[in-house]
């Protein structure tokens, strides 16, 4: 990319303060163009500073600005790198003079932006760390004094590697900045004689601050802070990357990680800062809506305050621009706070820029566009004011001068009037802080009001301060702010003392509070969600407080966003589970995936944005997400210790409800894996497995995976069960033996179970054939004039195992959903259809069936799965009306359009005893003859 001339794009320029200094300065360039003289008079008219880097590098700067500066840059960055290690230091300063000056032109000019300025500085700043490591580390290394180091180890540094942070990590170094550096080596590289390399390292870090900082005739590079390493007070300047991530790891404090959100690399063994940060992203990026993170940058801003005495009232002299109110850190803190809230649910959160960051929220619905315009506006004019009053005096500063004088010359270096300049600068800082300040200070003005309460009620919440989750202090004060709305909530609630209850139960079980208190605080919409759960589902409330992470999916953007499918849902979980480095962390992050849809589907179902059956379908979705998206995962880790899978490969087979496609809150799955070898007799790998063993084990992991308990609970109850012979027979089954035994060996239960059969995940060619088998299996063996009378005897057996123990029960006994079930996968069996969900099994059924009883047991069907399904979602006890409380009953009736519980009984009762006796005219002697008199027509 070509640049036109400095001259030609100039757009601003300065007032010079001291005309008499401004023309001496300028009378040094009698050979540039007027505009350029005129540039340099006015720069020089306001900073003693820039006068005098003129006077020293004319001879340089008279070329340089007949140029584009961009190639004046990139010159002046050039000679550095053909410095020796004795004349490194000379190289710099001389490099810092002539860019500090070139981007001061440049900038008050209006040549480049602020992001070219600070990019400019930080580069500098970059170039300078690189060389002066790798040219330290090569003396160390020429010494002796590094282990096992050669020469070529020089340009890695030998493993040293130099993090910046603050503005200089995020390219925004400010005029006369300091850098901030944390400097790590990588013990591993040195194996016992790490601490031999430590203590060189700590000398490369000890010369090279110096190098920067020491102020010498020639002048400094950059001011050099080392003091944001962990535990910097005790810990050498330089330390191990493993201890480095130890240490945040078990102490790491909020500033910390907030810091880290503009940590890059930039000297040294790039690669490996590179690997510590991806090492450090949980420790940064939590995985949870971090709204605690609010409180924290509230204090640390009040600390700052307190310690600089910034809390005075607000005034042009000595305010500090920075940590001022309104100032700079107000909006630097609003974008990482605000990062770091959602950035370790949503990676594109986390750019390390300002304006970037601001960009990033406003794009995701965190921050309004126009509040990102206008911050962003107001942090550059904030970023230029900061960089006239570094100019002055090339001073480390933020705040004005203390003077009516020093205002007037910074006022002209802004090229504004000084009355002006005043009134623009206080409109600024006001409004920065109305846009801020709301973000981060709590009211307080509702912290204690309680509405009127029954003494009753008083008493539930007087005992709630001695609940685990407000143990501590903080977690006190945050939710006393919250319990006058809490409270308030509750007693709006359809039935308030059942809600109170609940929400009791909900507040005991919670083993913290600060994370979910601010989480409140921070979007009282969900006060109203936890206490209509709570009014409703009490058991949901108490699963809540055992895992409240997953209201994060509440504030995830797509909480009320059409259901993605099983398609969807896979996609999603993939990527998830790729975002992990190891097996155990991929099988937490199922967890808390599959609990964020769960909760979704239960809380869309609890408010009527769904009904039972799309609930059913929901709950199968994500069943089948989760087997496809853990399948390869666990394959491959299977993989790695047994090498490949032999032979084709194996599927996971769905039976029963999973199969079917339609689950409850609290089902569990029934699956089969079948495996084609092909012939081959084991695998080949670090521990070859022969193939039966192999795809047994194979079926143990994933069985494990899915029902295992972790720290993130589990994701399923597996039953295996269904595989032939039952639990004599081995956990996989190969396809032919599988084959085999449906033709064979199979009784007709078995068949029966097949219709309802369905591959869920594994090697599509081999899911074909499965399916193919089904259904040549389910075509044939329906035929049979006993199939009737096996399953008939069957529905007794099970009858007598499995009765009606209460007459509000759903699934279990005549008439009910297992009853019907096993009706229409008979009928399908016997018609040869292979569709599995029971609505399509009793309409594919038209010659077994007369039209009203295909009617009576479809619409059966459905009232008895939407009241199941329901009360499957308050309880995973024995369906009791009363035992659910005013709200859950309310639920049960808006599922099955009853008025009250009596009505709703009586129409169970009614609709089972129907049922009922159907199914016993259709499993009686006259039913099975008159078949086969209509068999002989």
């Amino acid at each position: 990319m070509t640049h036109a001339d400095f001259a030609s794009r100039l757009t601003r320029s300065p007032r010079a303060f001291d005309a008499s200094a401004g023309a001496d300065a300028a009378a040094l360039f009698p050979g540039l163009a007027p505009e350029l003289r005129a540039l340099i008079a006015a720069s020089a008219g306001c900073s003693p500073y820039l006068k005098g880097l003129a006077e020293k590098e004319a001879g340089w700067l008279a070329p340089a600005l007949s140029a584009p500066p961009e190639a004046a840059l990139a010159s002046l960055l050039a000679e550095p790198r053909e410095a020796g290690l004795d004349t490194l230091g000379a190289a710099l300063r001389q490099a810092k003079r002539r860019a500090a000056l070139l981007t001061a032109l440049c900038d008050l000019g209006g040549v480049w932006s602020l992001e070219e300025v600070t990019g400019a500085l930080t580069g500098l700043a970059d170039l300078a760390v690189d060389l002066s490591v790798k040219w330290l580390v090569a003396d160390e290394i020429r010494r002796g004094k590094l282990p096992g180091a050669k020469p070529e180890d020089a340009e890695t540094a030998a493993g040293l590697s130099v993090l910046a942070m603050g503005k200089m990590g995020a390219g925004e170094l400010n005029y006369s900045s300091d850098i901030d550096l944390i400097c790590l080596f990588d013990q591993e590289r040195y194996g016992e004689d790490w601490q031999e390399a430590r203590a060189a390292f700590i000398r490369v870090t000890r010369k090279m601050a110096g190098i920067l900082s020491d102020v010498t005739s020639e002048g400094y590079v950059f001011r050099t802070d080392l003091r944001l390493r962990p535990d910097a007070s005790v810990t050498p300047v330089c330390l191990s990357m493993a201890a480095a991530y130890n240490y945040y790891e078990a102490e790491g404090r909020t500033w910390e990680r907030a810091a880290y959100i503009k940590a890059r690399p930039c000297g040294g063994d790039l690669e490996a800062g590179a690997r510590f940060l991806k090492s450090l992203r949980p420790f940064v990026w939590r995985r949870h809506l971090d709204y605690a993170a609010i409180q924290d940058a509230h204090d640390m801003r009040l600390r700052i305050r307190e310690h600089r005495g910034l809390n005075g009232p607000l005034v042009v002299e000595n305010h500090n621009i920075k940590l001022g109110l309104g100032g700079i850190r107000e909006i630097e803190f609003f974008t990482q706070t605000r990062q770091l809230i959602a950035g370790g649910r949503d990676p594109d959160l986390r750019d390390n820029t300002t304006v970037g960051g601001l960009t990033a929220l406003a794009a995701k619905g965190w921050v309004p566009e126009a509040v990102k315009d206008e911050l962003i506006s107001l942090y550059r004019a904030h970023r230029e004011l900061e960089h006239r009053l570094q100019m002055v005096g090339d001073a480390q500063t933020q705040t004005l001068p203390p003077t009516a004088e020093g205002v007037a010359r910074i006022a002209a270096f802004m090229d504004q009037d000084e009355a002006a300049f005043r009134e623009g600068l206080l409109a600024r800082l006001i409004r920065t802080d109305e846009l801020t300040e709301g973000f981060f200070a709590p009211g307080e003005a509702e912290s204690e009001a309680l509405p009127e309460l029954p003494d009753h009620a008083r008493a539930i919440i007087a005992g709630w301060e001695a609940y685990p989750c407000l143990r501590s202090e903080r977690a006190r004060q945050i939710f006393r702010r919250l319990r006058g709305q809490l409270t308030g909530q509750l007693m709006r609630a359809a039935h308030p003392d059942e809600a109170l209850v609940a929400l009791d139960g909900f507040l005991a079980g919670l083993p913290a509070g600060v994370q979910l208190f601010s989480l409140f605080e921070a979007n009282p919409t969900l006060i109203e969600l936890i206490v209509d759960i709570a009014g409703t589902a009490p058991e949901l409330a108490r699963y809540l407080s055992r895992n409240a992470a997953v209201l994060d999916a509440v504030l995830g953007g797509s909480f009320f966003e059409p259901w993605p499918g099983t398609r969807g849902l896979s996609a999603d979980l993939t990527r998830r589970l790729n975002g992990q480095s190891d097996y155990e962390r991929r099988l937490d992050e199922a967890r808390r995936w599959m609990k964020e849809w769960h909760f979704r589907i239960g809380v869309h179902h609890l408010r009527g944005l769904i009904d039972s059956f799309e609930a059913g379908k929901q709950y199968a979705d994500l069943a089948e997400a989760v087997l496809t998206g853990l399948w390869p995962v666990v394959l491959a880790e299977f993989a790695g210790k047994h090498g490949a899978a032999p032979g084709r490969g194996a599927v996971l087979l769905g039976m029963g409800s999973l199969g079917a496609g339609r689950l409850n809150a609290g089902s569990d799955l029934d699956l089969i894996l079948i495996y084609d070898a092909s012939g081959v007799e084991s695998s080949e790998g670090r521990r070859p497995l022969p193939t039966r063993q192999y795809y047994a084990r194979l079926t143990q992991a994933m069985v494990t995976a899915l029902s295992a308990r972790t720290a993130e609970g589990r994701l399923y109850e597996v039953d295996v069960r269904l595989r032939p012979s039952g639990r004599q027979g081995p956990v996989a089954t190969s396809v032919t033996s599988w084959r085999d035994y449906q033709q064979n060996e199979a009784w007709t239960w078995e068949h029966l179970a097949l219709t309802r059969a369905r591959v869920l995940a594994g090697d599509p060619g081999l899911a074909g054939e499965v399916e193919a088998i089904r259904r040549a299996v389910i075509l044939e063996k329906g035929q049979g004039a006993e199939v009737r009378g096996d399953v008939g005897k069957m529905r007794a057996r099970l009858q007598e195992a499995k009765s009606a123990n209460s007459p509000w029960e759903t699934k279990n006994g005549p008439g009910r959903l297992m009853d019907i079930e096993l009706m229409a996968g008979m009928l399908a069996l016997i018609s040869g259809n292979p569709a599995r969900p029971v609505e399509r099994q009793l309409a594919g059924a038209k010659n077994l069936l007369a039209p009203e009883e295909q009617e009576l047991l479809a619409t059966s069907f459905r009232f008895l799965w939407s009241l199941h399904c329901a009360a499957r979602l308050l309880s995973d006890k024995p369906l009791e009306p009363e035992a659910l409380g005013e709200g859950g009953q309310a639920f049960l009736l808006r599922q099955t359009g009853e008025s009250d519980a009596a009505t709703l009984l009586a129409r169970l009762q009614s609709v089972t005893a129907l049922v009922a006796t159907l199914m016993a005219r259709q499993f009686s002697a006259d039913a099975a003859r008159g078949e086969s008199g209509s068999a002989a027509e």
